[in-house]
């Protein structure tokens, strides 16, 4: 990436502004967000989740950064590059129609190429979800051509306008046009300004700006963050594969994550305050107290440490994961 970076034209702190909304537009923008985590929730299966890998996200991290771009393209980007890869990972491994005339080894061959293809073209693809994101965040600042293919050039990757548009309706056609994902930081933002309808003792601006710092962390520790919740659900250090594809519903509950992101922002803000936003957050979202604890304790153990909610939780630590177990059955 050549040149100084430039500063940043994310929304800071002080280009927000909550509480600014007709209270009846958030309650149908939260319903909407809602009803939408609920089918991704119960959509998540297979491959979901793969592709949110630690350097795969940091790169896409410091690429928006580097081309000035608002922090949810960020996120957004990362999203379109998950669903598209898993979308390319299971066009691979779905089994071919039967043709007697096919032998194994040709069929072997046929699946190594589509293999190397995908991986020849990954840095073009991810590129492609970053400058589509761009597209999608209502902003003067999209990402050009130009920009694209100068940065493709200096790692080496020389491409033309023609594949860098046929790399774009590839991603556009693979996962229906439908690319407008909604993210955790959508979530996030829409809580904070009902919690400031409810008279959160916490100004919802002064979050804001922990819960973007936190929200990168999950998403660039996505993995080691999500298996501590996962072995905290079922009470054991080594899950079953099983109990592991069944928590995938979990990874995608972007309103849990939400809870998870805010409350562990106001303990880091505030700790007194702590009871009384999870409170707040559990009568919006309706998801339970020890479930908001139990995920928040998981994100500062991995981020500040010591002196966590988890000394101060309602409960004892091994009940918070009640909640949680219901979608991590035991191991049978």
């Amino acid at each position: 990436m050549d040149g100084a970076v430039r500063p940043r034209l994310a929304s800071s702190s002080a280009d927000l502004k909550f509480g600014a909304v007709a209270t009846e537009t958030i309650e149908n923008a939260l319903l909407h967000l809602a009803q939408q985590n609920e089918r991704a929730v119960q959509e998540a299966a297979g491959r979901t989740g793969s592709f949110r890998e630690t350097r795969i996200v940091e790169f896409v991290f410091l690429l928006s950064e580097q081309w000035c771009l608002e922090k949810s393209v960020s996120y957004q980007a990362v999203e379109i590059l998950e669903r598209f890869m898993v979308k390319q990972a299971e066009n691979i491994c779905r089994p071919a129609p039967v043709q007697p005339r096919v032998d194994t080894k040709t069929e072997s061959q046929d699946w190594r190429t589509l293999k190397e293809q995908l991986f020849n073209k990954f840095l073009l693809r991810l590129v492609s979800c970053v400058q589509l994101a761009s597209k999608l965040s209502f902003h003067y600042r999209i990402v050009s051509n130009i920009a694209v293919l100068d940065f493709l050039q200096a790692l080496g990757h020389l491409h033309t306008k023609e594949e860098l548009l046929e790399s774009e309706l590839d991603v556009l056609k693979s996962l229906n046009f439908q690319i407008n994902l909604p993210t955790p930081l959508a979530y996030v933002e829409m809580l904070l300004e009902v919690l400031g309808y409810n008279g959160c003792l916490v100004p919802a601006i002064q979050l804001h700006a922990t819960c973007l710092t936190l929200l990168d962390l999950v998403y660039l520790l996505h993995e080691p963050i999500y298996e501590s919740l996962l072995r905290a659900s079922i009470e054991n250090s080594t899950p079953s594969q099983l109990q592991g594809e069944k928590f995938i519903s979990v990874k995608e509950d972007f309103m849990l994550l939400a809870v998870g992101i805010i409350a562990a922002s106001a303990f880091i803000q505030n700790h007194e305050c702590w009871r009384q936003v999870v409170g707040h957050l559990q009568s919006i979202t309706g998801i339970a107290l020890e479930s908001i604890a139990e995920f928040s304790y998981a994100i500062l153990t991995h981020s500040v440490g010591a002196n966590t909610p988890g000394q101060q939780q309602p409960v004892p630590p091994h009940k918070a994961a009640r909640a949680l177990r219901t979608a991590v059955p035991s191991n049978t």
